[in-house]
């Protein structure tokens, strides 16, 4: 995993007021809630969708969602790793909140039938097949991207916004491949303890650089999977698909920091369609190095964890990029004082709508640039309609607190 995720530690201060766009006019919305229908734990990241697939949402951490569309839904679709997806006719009461339990699913591969499976030929046939599995057309996807800074248990940063992505043919170099910011917005604790914050650099581009399928020198590569071990685990299910699950630790040292994770291969076509990784932390200076960017003199970076997920969709004919999840955890040692400050900095991305097939790319003008911090293109605003007919994942009730405690 190489430089997928930099942070850049600065001190908190207004940033600029991007040109903002009318949104989609989406006259209809579904709510609802996902849970497990054994236990009755909320879903996160449940995966919310149309017919068709053309719009699309994921549930916040407490499993809830809304979905906005253009024309009166007559079904979504819910589906969540490991469970059997479904299918749910809103009716007419489009106001009342959907309540959505889940079922584990079942895989029939037995635990023998696992283990006679070489997992590095799977793997292998899966890179060889990425160009057949995955969208050759140009297209313009909408996304809605949220970055938050807690340090301890407190938030004292929320960013989000509304992007459009282009994703050029997946056979092609990601150069043309840009993000442009329709509109956003941030909300800052202003207290002075609080004033050294950490930026993300590149931001929203995540869905450029985190695209493991299009930058397989991170991973997907025949070059790369030689300095991992494989070994396959208990299938699952991802919407009804059964999935290969292959296992992943670093089997040498590199010259790049390297990661631990779980690989979802689908069964049928052998698409990634989902990747869990973690970088390796054993060498705390190289991790380091692997996420930092800059600091301000005099505070000591102790990196704890860095987690990626990042989840491709299938429509029945291909893949294509649908969600992205980074979190990094780390301490903050400043000379003089006796305690280290723990912080954690989340990143997460959605495509809600895809706009256009056989796009044409982005200008450079109106991308926005991998050196970039979100937090620098955005200024405080308040408004609570804000997000208008725009597609979001919905605040979790603790962020929802804390950005009600920001906005004071």
């Amino acid at each position: 995993m190489r430089d997928i995720f930099r942070l850049l530690f600065v001190m908190m201060l207004s940033g600029l007021w991007p040109g903002e766009v009318a949104a989609q006019e989406l006259r209809f919305a579904v709510s609802g809630v996902v849970r497990d229908a054994e236990t009755g734990r909320r879903l996160p990241q449940a995966s919310i969708t149309t017919l068709g697939g053309t719009e699309a949402t994921v549930t916040n951490a407490d499993g809830h969602f809304t979905l906005k569309t253009e024309r009166r839904p007559t079904a979504i679709f819910v589906s969540c790793l490991g469970y059997n997806a479904v299918r749910v006719s809103p009716g007419d009461d489009l106001g009342k909140e959907l309540k959505i339990r889940l079922t584990p699913g079942t895989i029939t591969l037995n635990e023998l039938i696992v283990s006679a499976v070489n997992p590095r030929d799977i793997v292998n046939s899966a890179i060889s097949k990425m160009r057949k599995n995955y969208s050759q057309d140009n297209q313009l996807l909408r996304c809605f991207y949220r970055e938050t800074t807690q340090k301890g248990k407190r938030y004292i940063y929320v960013a989000e916004a509304v992007a459009d992505v282009f994703k050029s043919g997946y056979s092609r170099l990601t150069g043309v491949d840009r993000v442009a910011i329709r509109k956003g917005r941030k909300l800052v604790n202003t207290h002075k303890a609080d004033t050294l914050g950490a930026k993300i650099q590149g931001g929203p581009t995540l869905a450029v650089e985190l695209d493991l399928v299009k930058n397989t020198e991170m991973l997907l590569s025949f070059e790369e999977m030689l300095l991992y071990d494989l070994r396959m685990e208990t299938p699952v299910t991802i919407d009804d698909r059964p999935q290969f699950v292959v296992a992943f630790s670093p089997a040498t040292i590199a010259d790049h920091v390297l990661s631990f994770g779980k690989m979802y291969i689908d069964r049928q076509t052998l698409a990634f369609t989902r990747v869990e990784m973690s970088l390796d932390m054993s060498d705390p200076i190289r991790a380091a190095s692997a996420i930092l960017v800059r600091k301000p003199v005099g505070v000591r970076f102790k990196p704890k964890e860095l987690s990626t997920v990042v989840a491709y969709r299938y429509d029945g004919q291909e893949c294509r990029m649908h969600y992205l999840h980074s979190d990094v955890s780390f301490y903050c040692e400043w000379k003089k004082k006796l305690f280290a400050s723990p912080y954690h900095v989340e990143a997460e991305m959605v495509a809600t709508d895809i706009l256009q097939h056989d796009a044409k790319p982005l200008t450079a003008a109106e991308a926005f640039s991998s050196h970039d911090s979100f937090y620098d293109k955005v200024t405080v605003f308040a408004d609570p309609l804000f997000w208008e007919d725009y597609n979001i994942i919905l605040p979790s009730e603790s962020l929802e607190k804390a950005i009600e405690k920001l906005k004071k």
